[in-house]
């Protein structure tokens, strides 16, 4: 034996340090490719290098100066693809309050989906806030927007709605590719993915469309920014098709108020003022020419707070926090919608693999059906403290409010050392309201552009919404009871009880909680209610913006993102909203160059 252990102990050695050093290889590539990035994106700067003088081209800055046709504001989902488009031909500047996303691990890797959303602190990709509602929420704070912190699936809207937008389809039909030929792949169906899409079938969810990215009745598996290695691709990844010696892409800026100029019949924008990181103020103008304006695409968070913030909104909400007002449209803020999202979690007889969104049924009564399974970190890190928005905090939801003292908080934490690795054994079966029609709305709690506003949803105000709930909650009823799920987990009645009663204790919202909840569907939807981060209004056509994007009664300033939505796009408005930065770049160029814009 010993023999045959000193021949081999020197091959295992080897094969050891071979190891050893393929990992060590493969960190370095990786890290040289997250440096890479300022080779890749040599226009993209930190806020600090802007200089309020016109030779800002010495050294380091741009080569443009203050003349800049189009400033943007906000470089998420809509605002890369249309600085991407608006640069082929005019000086753009584009600036983000977050940093970027390229050397991220949280953003870049699929295992570390959950880390960005539970990270608070304030360099994080993604902003925590919690809605009146008592509902936990998040808004992407980093180059790349929501794309960056999302589950990825990618699906495209409907023909219907493009329709009610009154967009060109055959546009649309060219902008939707240009976007998924750089950051879309087609997924590798996972086991819980498969299982949840028979069951789809099973329980009449049908026909099956396979893949497909179109938005169709039935069940199908819609694209994904990750790639077969988990990898995100984000909307910052579209600015590589930028022109970049007409583009700047300020990070780290943060845009507290539009500047306008008020002489004239209507308020006319003509700059931005930003802070950088270091605190220190800086002012952005826009070029005289005709035709260039700033355009707003700071979500459906973000956008209408810049607006109040700008002065343009109600007069009298303006007015208690001393902003002048610039433009009173009382719509400002309002139409503030979230499409509900209820979820049953299965425990499963043994680990299943990780998977983000990549099954979708389509019903035909106003609700969707979408999984998603397994747990991308290691025993540790389950035993790990995850912020505000971490499991242990979650349970403080059966507290009042004035007892979650740090001492409840630390026994909460320590509890969590106690849960089972069983407890991350499963997945989740999800259903999300399609067309929600409860509305809020959202408000200034100060002028400091840095404090989130106060959002409140109203979630299941309006009675459609808590019926099309019922009825989606009972639906996967059906498919944790169908022999697809055999493989997983026995499910009876009174199992069924058991898993509901699982979602309800797992409070995961700041909304207390009623003992009847498995005999009433209707009280479960209101109890265990959370975001799918699908939120959109604030800024809505036909009451804040005409069809075209433009801020009615104001020149030179234009709102496109999703606060702009009356009611959200297909399954996952992702793909609508890359879309949009895409077709109303090519649009706005058409219009101001007609064929001379060559797109």
């Amino acid at each position: 034996m010993a023999v045959v252990i000193g021949a081999v102990l020197p091959v295992i050695v080897k094969l050891f340090l071979l190891l050893l050093c393929l990992n060590f290889n493969s960190s370095l590539t990786q890290a040289r490719k997250w440096e890479s990035w300022k080779d890749k994106y040599p226009f993209i700067r930190q806020a600090s290098s802007f200089s309020s003088s016109n030779d800002w081209s010495s050294g380091s800055g741009s080569s443009k100066g203050h003349n800049y046709d189009y400033i943007i504001v906000g470089g998420g989902t809509a605002g890369c693809p249309l600085a991407a488009t608006l640069s082929q031909k005019f000086n753009v500047l584009l600036l983000e309050r977050g940093g970027v996303p390229f050397a991220n691990a949280n953003v870049s890797l699929m295992q570390n989906f959950h880390i960005t959303l539970a990270d608070t602190s304030p360099t994080s990709a993604s902003q925590f806030f919690a809605s009146t509602d008592g509902v936990f929420n998040a808004r992407a704070r980093v180059l790349g927007g929501g794309t960056c912190i999302n589950a990825g699936f990618y699906s495209r809207t409907s023909e219907s709605y493009i329709e009610k937008a009154g967009w060109d389809s055959k546009l649309v039909n060219e902008s939707f590719p240009w976007i998924e030929k750089q950051i879309v792949h087609r997924p590798i169906l996972a086991p819980w993915q498969k299982a949840v899409s028979d069951g789809l079938l099973e329980v009449g969810i049908s026909p099956y469309n396979g893949f497909t990215y179109d938005h169709i009745y039935g069940t199908k598996f819609g694209g994904t920014l990750f790639d077969r290695f988990g990898h995100r691709k984000t909307a910052a990844d579209l600015l590589t098709s930028a022109n970049p010696e007409k583009l700047d892409v300020l990070v780290h800026a943060i845009v507290q108020k539009i500047k306008f100029d008020t002489s004239g019949k209507k308020p006319r924008a003509v700059g931005v003022i930003f802070k950088d990181k270091k605190g220190n103020q800086h002012t952005a103008f826009l070029s005289k020419r005709k035709g260039s304006e700033i355009i707003v695409s700071s979500g459906a968070i973000g956008s209408p707070q810049i607006l109040l913030l700008s002065g343009i909104g109600p007069k009298a909400e303006l007015e208690k926090l001393n902003i002048s007002v610039v433009l009173d449209n009382k719509f400002v803020g309002k139409g503030m919608s979230d499409n509900p999202m209820n979820t049953i979690f299965v425990p499963t007889n043994r680990p299943v693999q990780q998977s983000l969104i990549q099954t979708v049924g389509i019903t035909k009564m106003g609700v969707y059906i979408e999984a998603s399974s397994g747990y991308g970190q290691t025993e540790d890190s389950i035993h790990c403290h995850h912020g505000i928005v971490s499991a242990e905090i979650g349970q403080l939801s059966a507290i009042p409010p004035k007892q979650r003292t740090l001492e409840a908080i630390e026994v909460y934490k320590r509890n969590k050392k106690h849960v089972p690795q069983e407890a991350f054994r499963g997945g989740f079966i999800i259903e999300k309201i399609a067309t929600a029609l409860s509305t809020g709305h959202i408000s200034l709690k100060s002028t400091e552009i840095d404090d989130s506003p106060s959002v409140t949803f109203n979630y299941f105000s309006h009675p459609r919404d808590l019926k099309r709930c019922v009825d989606g909650i009972r639906i996967m009823e059906k498919i944790v009871k169908s022999k697809h799920f055999t493989t997983y987990a026995q499910c009876d009645k009174e199992t069924l009880d058991k898993l509901l009663n699982m979602s309800v204790q797992a409070n995961i919202n700041l909304i207390p909680k009623h003992t009847n909840d498995t005999e009433s569907l209707e009280q479960f939807c209101k109890d265990t209610v959370i975001t799918i981060w699908h939120y959109h209004g604030g800024c809505q056509v036909g009451k804040v913006v005409n069809p075209d994007y433009r801020v009615i009664n104001v020149n030179r300033l234009r709102v496109i993102d999703g606060s702009t939505f009356n009611e959200s796009p297909g399954t996952n408005p992702q793909a609508t909203v890359l879309m949009m930065g895409r077709y109303m770049g090519v649009k706005i160029l058409r219009e101001r160059l007609g064929r001379a814009a060559g797109l």
